[in-house]
């Protein structure tokens, strides 16, 4: 689709986005649209900060992208380990902690960890007095648990700090920073790593200012458990642009339509099924489609995504072969900002609404 045929027909998502920063729902926007085999648009907006000198947004923007790191990172990692036989979905969580033990604890397994169905809450503050790998497993795995493994869902990043530190073994060590850096290689994805190096901080878009750590956050995890892990974690820890993102997500059509890129398809297609759990609209790390998800009203029942708390999302629907990236920096200066819950599925029903005319 040429540039300025592409800029008319989007028109209406970007005027959303564009009115977004007007209303200071956040400083920048960077969003890219596009299908298996092709980019459809791309749109920044605003500025990095709100200071009076800081430079647009492009397409080349740094974000933290926060929670996206469960899906992009963790769940691609752990199909691919599943792919090489070197864990199953089935394995319970205790064959690989030593920590993991109780009879409450004994049923539980990797897939029930990547549906967020294996007891554990929501979010506690380690990073206040916890440091390290050896801090965190113990502390979340003699947690007692909330609710029976399996009987509902309740979305954990503490499961997915886990589920790292078990890619971690079952890859003889190799941390899953080094493990994506070949993922990201392998599919020329570009842009999009753990650790963000210093080259990048000048094009970073800053999220808050951290009154745990004293400053404002330029290309440092937001997240304050994945700080105290070092910056590499299950579930934050991942940087990047929309284009790297939007390479992602052409990776997984790929895969979808038969294309070994990201894994086996058949496996992708496991982790893509939607968990029998009660109440759950969980698949295996990634959410699924509801009349209430942050993409709107307009994707296919087969649709795919999730969010970061940052102010990203990644939403990819097989069935319309459509990806949505949308990064943004809402956090900044503070998180006490969650406007953005009604310009997510606008933006994604106009962007629909765009392709079906």
């Amino acid at each position: 689709m040429p540039p300025s045929s592409a800029s008319s027909r989007f028109a209406a998502a970007a005027g959303l986005l564009d009115a977004a920063v007007e209303r200071r729902v956040f400083p920048c926007a960077s969003i890219e649209v596009g299908r298996r085999n092709d980019v459809y648009w791309r749109h920044a907006c605003g500025t990095l900060s709100y200071d009076a000198e800081s430079a647009p947004a492009t397409p080349d923007t740094i974000f933290d992208l926060a929670s996206l790191t469960k899906v992009l990172a963790t769940t691609t990692l752990l199909m691919r380990l599943v792919d090489e036989g070197a864990v199953t979905l089935e394995d319970p969580v205790a064959h690989w902690l030593a920590d993991w033990r109780g009879e409450d604890r004994a049923g539980v397994s990797i897939a029930d960890l990547l549906e967020h169905a294996g007891g554990l809450t929501a979010h506690l503050p380690f990073f206040r007095d916890h440091h390290g790998r050896g801090d965190f497993q113990h502390a979340i795995c003699t947690l007692p648990l909330e609710y029976a493994a399996g009987s509902q869902s309740v979305y954990s990043d503490l499961g997915f700090i886990l589920l790292a530190f078990i890619a971690t073994d079952a890859a003889r060590g190799i941390g899953v920073d080094a493990q994506f850096d070949q993922v990201s290689r392998g599919s020329d994805l570009g842009d999009l790593r753990y650790r963000p190096p210093v080259a990048w901080r000048s094009r970073t878009a800053p999220t808050e200012v951290d009154a745990w750590r004293g400053r404002l956050l330029t290309g440092e995890v937001h997240d304050e458990n994945g700080w105290a892990l070092g910056g590499v974690a299950g579930h934050t820890g991942l940087f990047g642009t929309a284009p790297a993102v939007g390479r992602f997500a052409r990776a997984l059509l790929d895969t979808v339509a038969g294309v070994p890129r990201l894994a086996n398809p058949a496996t992708l297609a496991r982790f893509l099924r939607r968990s029998t759990v009660p109440g759950s609209s969980r698949a295996l790390g990634w959410d699924t489609m509801l009349p209430t998800s942050s993409c709107g009203h307009r994707l296919s029942p087969a649709a795919i995504g999730h969010t970061g708390f940052t102010g990203t999302s990644l939403w990819i629907d097989p069935r319309q072969e459509l990806y949505v990236v949308l990064l943004t920096n809402r956090v900044h200066p503070t998180r006490n900002n969650e406007a953005i819950l009604e310009v997510r599925p606008a933006v994604h029903d106009a962007i629909v609404q765009a392709l079906a005319q």
